[in-house]
């Protein structure tokens, strides 16, 4: 089985065109995600799949390998599945698609979405997974952009939302959680997944992972020590800009 990383990257976007070659710190965003992920173990490879040929220039200039893929995919999905079939992925090969806006990933985090399928209690239970981290900004359980998500005790996924979930009626303390755009999932998953047709869920709340569950299948779900904000925003670029800060004097100190 092999484990490739491929990162969905386009250049049009409504909020931020030219999103993944935003400079953060002189360096194009997409770049950033591209040697974060690349410090993960146990990769056997790591791609830029993009339908853009100034973000296929720009990951050539700084040594990233590239899949073209047609302007035509619809979501990301549709990108990471394109780039399967292009590198003539098996059924069972793991594929971990991680979002060319996250500029902060950690190599851990992805060595953790993956630990599920390499456990060795795995029998096939599930085909994907994903990350969660516990909410220490306050503001982000009622922000929309901020998607919540429960899970059952054995850790897989109830639902996802951009409202608070769970609502707490009795104003009792405890954690909230927000999901992590990161996945992992068998090459054969991806192509059960967009035979799908678009779910109600997933229409209403504009989250592809709801037709996962919408049709019955289970999601696994881990929570991320460290956290992955993506960039939407023009005002995000600056926000991750001083958290590299903060990790860089941390580092000298």
């Amino acid at each position: 089985m092999k484990t490739i990383a491929i990162i969905p990257a386009r250049y049009e976007s409504s909020r931020l065109p030219g999103k993944p070659l935003k400079k953060i710190n002189n360096k194009p965003m997409i770049q950033h995600v591209f040697e974060r992920v690349s410090d993960t173990n146990n990769l056997d490879g790591v791609f830029i799949a993009t339908d853009d040929i100034r973000i296929k220039q720009a990951a050539t200039d700084f040594g990233g390998q590239v899949l073209m893929t047609s302007s035509q995919a619809r979501s990301g999905t549709d990108r990471i599945a394109e780039a399967a079939d292009i590198l003539q992925l098996a059924k069972n090969d793991l594929i971990v698609n991680i979002q060319g806006d996250q500029p902060l990933i950690q190599a851990e985090s992805i060595e953790a979405v993956i630990a599920p399928f390499t456990a060795s209690n795995y029998q096939g239970q599930f085909e994907m997974s994903t990350l969660s981290f516990k909410i220490i900004d306050q503001q982000e359980i009622t922000n929309p952009k901020d998607i919540k998500l429960v899970t059952d005790i054995n850790g897989m996924a109830l639902y996802f939302s951009r409202a608070t979930i769970p609502y707490d009626r009795n104003s009792q303390q405890h954690d909230f959680y927000k999901h992590l755009g990161v996945y992992a999932y068998t090459r054969g998953f991806v192509d059960k997944f967009n035979s799908l047709p678009v779910s109600r869920l997933e229409d209403i709340e504009k989250l592809e992972q709801l037709r996962v569950l919408e049709h019955g299948l289970p999601i696994k779900v881990v929570e991320s020590k460290w956290d992955s904000p993506e960039v939407d925003l023009p005002e995000d670029i600056e926000r991750i800009e001083n958290q590299f800060s903060k990790k860089w004097h941390s580092a000298k100190q």
